[in-house]
């Protein structure tokens, strides 16, 4: 088993990005680390990461999972990448885990992804436009999973984000 992991190359959310990474350790997962291209990404906390992969080199193929993480640097870098866009789509039509936290669900809600979906997000104006926009339906709550699809709207929540990334995982009958 094996997720990607979405980030940008500046200013993501460190906790955002360590919780699920440990989730993911503990319980054994594999994981790539991919972002708008190769390189050194750095948190706005100062953690730092590297992503190995530009989001065109990913071979979708070859992932259980999709986990966006979130930070003011989402908004910037990720919002309006059309390649993870696209990556979104293809995890959602091959019935993949697809997980976003704080303002990384917009990427999710720009794809089609959340259209119908119960789910949560850290808001601002531009956050909720996006997100009605996207059909989703609100949830006031730290984490929300709806079939395959998880957000959590924030920092404080990416601890249970990154558990309930790993349960829907090794759910029974994946």
């Amino acid at each position: 088993m094996k997720v990607l992991i979405a980030i940008a190359p500046e200013k993501f959310r460190d906790e955002e990005f360590s919780e699920p990474i440990d989730a993911l350790q503990n319980a054994g997962i594999a994981f790539d680390i991919a972002s708008t291209h190769r390189g050194t990404c750095v948190g706005m906390f100062g953690a730092r990461t590297t992503a190995t992969l530009s989001f065109e080199e990913v071979d979708p193929g070859q992932y259980d999972g999709l986990v966006i993480v979130g930070g003011p640097g989402s908004q910037v870098h990720l919002w309006n990448d059309e390649m993870l866009v696209h990556l979104a789509k293809f995890f959602q039509k091959s019935g993949k885990v697809i997980a976003a936290i704080c303002l990384a669900p917009v990427v999710l809600a720009r794809a089609g992804v959340l259209k119908g979906k119960k789910a949560t997000y850290f808001e601002n104006p531009a956050s909720d436009f996006e997100m009605k926009k996207g059909g989703a339906i609100i949830m006031k709550a730290p984490v929300v999973t709806d079939g395959r699809v998880i957000t959590a709207n924030g920092p404080l929540a990416a601890k249970e984000f990154g558990a309930a990334v790993v349960n829907n995982l090794t759910a029974p009958g994946w």
